[in-house]
């Protein structure tokens, strides 16, 4: 059973953008928090990248301020990850994840099946 849906990724050269977006199913969107990890080459966790609470409150991790934006549309039950100027180092599998709260990850939380961006010349 599919819940979140990721689209958007594919390559892109430096200093360029793109726009993930991640459909979820109403009831886990509602209500809970929804936000965006990567995965890097090589790395085996997964990296905590932005985050927008059921209220609207944002947090961002420091590499991606001021180039990244993310946002919901309640409406469609969409979040939306837009990404400016983009690094070779912002390379890797995002995937988008719905939880209750703002901060930390646990079991039961929900997530996509990624998808790739990679930023090369």
């Amino acid at each position: 059973q599919v819940q979140l849906v990721e689209s958007g990724g594919g390559l892109v050269q430096p200093g360029g953008s793109l726009r993930l977006s991640c459909a979820a199913s109403g009831s886990i969107f509602r209500g809970n928090a929804v936000g965006w990890y990567r995965q890097s080459p090589g790395n085996q966790q997964r990296e905590f990248v932005a985050v927008i609470g059921s209220g609207g409150t944002i947090n961002y991790v420091e590499s991606v301020k001021g180039r990244f934006t993310i946002s919901r549309d309640n409406t469609k039950n969409t979040v939306y990850l837009q990404m400016n100027s983009l690094k070779p180092e912002d390379t890797g599998v995002y995937y988008c994840t719905a939880r209750p709260r703002l901060y930390g990850t646990a079991p039961g939380d929900y997530w996509g099946q990624g998808t790739q961006v990679t930023v090369s010349s």
